[in-house]
């Protein structure tokens, strides 16, 4: 396998994920994700997609283990764990499917963007933190007054928003969304869209967990289809999703 974050994000060889009781819940996926290359996972509910890119971006539920094969990302194994798989949030930006939903309440939103930095720095500088939150709200077209808000104040689309800025706080080499234009407007899609394509443009890789075939296109991306936690198609484009899948598939 190759190793070499400066060209492969991620390498997946016949990787199975299994639950606390041993239940397979992704069995013998096999899949490469290049440097600055997109790739889309769909699937039918409980195909294990979910599963896939939360195991792969270092947030895996408790008990849910890599259970055979390998897993390599950003040059980290998840085989072999310890302080490394620990540090893998500094590299992967990991927007979860109930994240916009399921922002800490009782946090400011410039709080909620900032925690991927000041949680792990002790003395961070807060005028540093504050203009990178300031650059990342107005970058995903968030009012700057939003900075003190809670959660609770904002639309669905507003929090789905500030999930992804936190992503984006570290500048991370691999972005794991996991429907992550939900909740979103046409514009806003454009916008998040934007944002992910000048990262990708600086050699940020894509994961996107969605049964949007129109995100294939707009990221010229490779297409996972997963069908009870196995590989049903692997190919390019839209088509692959909408032949896999059929009515599934968001047109």
């Amino acid at each position: 396998m190759s190793s070499d974050p400066a060209v492969v994000s991620i390498e997946c060889v016949d990787l199975s994920i299994a639950d606390p009781a041993g239940r397979r819940l992704v069995d013998g996926v096999t899949f490469t994700l290049p440097r600055r290359a997109a790739l889309m996972v769909c699937g039918a509910t409980g195909s294990g997609k979910s599963t896939l890119a939360a195991v792969l971006a270092g947030r895996a539920a408790d008990g849910v283990r890599v259970d055979g094969g390998e897993a390599v990302v950003e040059g980290t194994s998840l085989r072999r764990g310890g302080r490394r798989l620990r540090g893998l949030g500094v590299y992967v930006g990991y927007v979860g499917q109930a994240d916009g939903a399921t922002l800490p309440p009782r946090m400011t939103v410039a709080e909620i963007v900032g925690e991927p930095f000041t949680g792990r720095v002790r003395r961070a500088n807060g005028r540093a933190v504050q203009l990178r939150v300031a650059e990342l709200l107005d970058e995903l077209t968030l009012p700057l007054g939003l900075a003190a808000k809670f959660p609770y104040e904002l639309s669905a689309g507003m929090r789905q928003r500030v999930a992804i800025a936190r992503a984006l706080m570290l500048e991370p080499r691999l972005i794991v969304g996991d429907e992550i234009l939900a909740n979103l407007d046409v514009d806003a899609r454009r916008v998040v869209g934007d944002a992910l394509g000048r990262r990708r443009a600086k050699g940020t890789s894509l994961m996107l967990v969605t049964n949007d075939a129109e995100v294939a296109d707009t990221f010229d991306a490779d297409v996972l289809v997963m069908r009870d936690g196995y590989t049903c198609a692997y190919g390019h484009g839209s088509d692959t999703a909408r032949g896999a899948l059929g009515d599934t598939i968001v047109a």
